[in-house]
């Protein structure tokens, strides 16, 4: 039988996510965002709730851009750095030993060290209480070499992306393989598993 555990943001697990942003100053700036996901196939779109006490929610209102850098595993700590600071009060490339690099399609800056990096331009945005969710669509997907494979597209494996636990307040990483997906499925008929 299924415990209710209340009205909770707990349809985990949410991506660990670095948002690129330039302030009014035109000063780089990230922050770690795990409310957010792809939310369009055509046109390619992603989605990130950001709260506006945020230096970042301004920055994309201003600038109608962001990015999306997605960090390996091995860069947990600097992911969980640059969600615990503000950039009112530093410089978070900096202190995390990154570069930022000015993206040639939109105006938003995005760690050129991660393996994976999705550029936006801001679409729509959309007031839902305590967040705002920015619509981005996708202009541009940019993948490390070492993290490319089949058909030249990134390879999960080789990007090690994490996942955040909202429950726990945790970082995992990726696990194993469970099956291809539209054949896996294959096993199931009207009538049960095969």
């Amino acid at each position: 039988m299924k415990q209710s555990v209340g009205a909770k943001t707990l349809a985990t697990p949410t991506p660990v996510w670095l948002v690129g942003t330039y302030d009014e100053a035109g000063v780089a700036n990230i922050m770690t965002a795990a409310w957010g996901g792809i939310c369009c196939s055509q046109p390619p779109c992603v989605a990130v709730s950001l709260r506006k006490a945020t230096y970042s929610h301004a920055a994309i209102v201003a600038r109608k851009a962001f990015t999306v850098s997605i960090p390996s595993q091995a860069q947990v700590a600097q992911a969980d750095y640059v969600g615990t600071v503000s950039g009112r009060d530093g410089d978070k490339f900096a202190a995390c030993g990154w570069t930022p690099v000015k993206s040639d399609l939109v105006d938003a800056p995005y760690v050129d060290e991660v393996p994976l990096v999705v550029e936006c331009r801001l679409l729509h945005i959309h007031e839902l209480g305590l967040h705002t969710q920015f619509v981005g669509e996708i202009v541009d997907v940019k993948a490390d070499e070492t993290v490319i494979g089949a058909k030249g597209y990134p390879d999960i494996t080789r990007v090690r992306p994490m996942i955040w636990d909202t429950a726990h307040m945790g970082y995992y990483g990726l696990g194993e393989f469970l099956g291809k997906a539209w054949q896996v499925g294959t096993t199931v008929t009207p009538e049960g598993m095969k």
